[in-house]
């Protein structure tokens, strides 16, 4: 029942003569590999903030701390009319084109952040978000998580437009 572990060396060649052992059951062995401290996962890991409303979708990709913006795109950026600008491929495009700019400062792996403008206003993300993950794990970058991070009240806050609504 006793196993035990050891690290498998090189034998010693030399001219001194091997001391024989008495015979034993032979001893399993077995190999330790050294596990990288990021949990076997190599590389370096950022996180991918993707906010699409109906007008526009931004991706804004950052460290794990957020500290510090790697690279971003928005869909204001590829296309030229504003009505396009939250269409489906203006945050495929978003998407790729910050993509590749991590992935030259070293970037292989992303934690997804998806946001809606949340509060009193909608709180399902535009078209483009599912567009612009979707770019993401196309252009060769890991994804380790999807969550969504809007913001929702938890108190019963004053809508805008005083009692009786907005008047059009």
């Amino acid at each position: 029942m006793n196993k035990k572990v050891f690290f498998v060396a090189e034998e010693k060649t030399g001219s001194e003569p091997a001391k024989e052992e008495p015979k034993k059951a032979p001893e399993k062995a077995v190999l330790v590999k050294p596990v990288a401290a990021s949990g076997g996962r190599e590389g370096r890991w950022g996180v991918a903030h993707v906010f699409s409303s109906k007008n526009d979708t931004i991706v804004t990709i950052t460290d794990q701390s957020c500290a510090e913006t790697i690279s971003k795109g928005s869909g204001g950026m590829i296309v030229k009319t504003s009505r396009e600008e939250g269409s489906p491929y203006a945050a495929m495009q978003a998407a790729f084109r910050a993509a590749e700019k991590a992935k030259e400062k070293g970037i292989t792996g992303v934690n997804i952040r998806v946001r809606a403008p949340g509060g009193h206003g909608s709180k399902t993300p535009g078209s483009g978000a599912q567009a612009a993950i979707r770019a993401l794990a196309r252009s060769g970058l890991r994804i380790g998580k999807i969550e969504d991070v809007t913001p929702i009240p938890t108190d019963t806050t004053k809508r805008p437009g005083g009692k009786r609504g907005r008047r059009v």
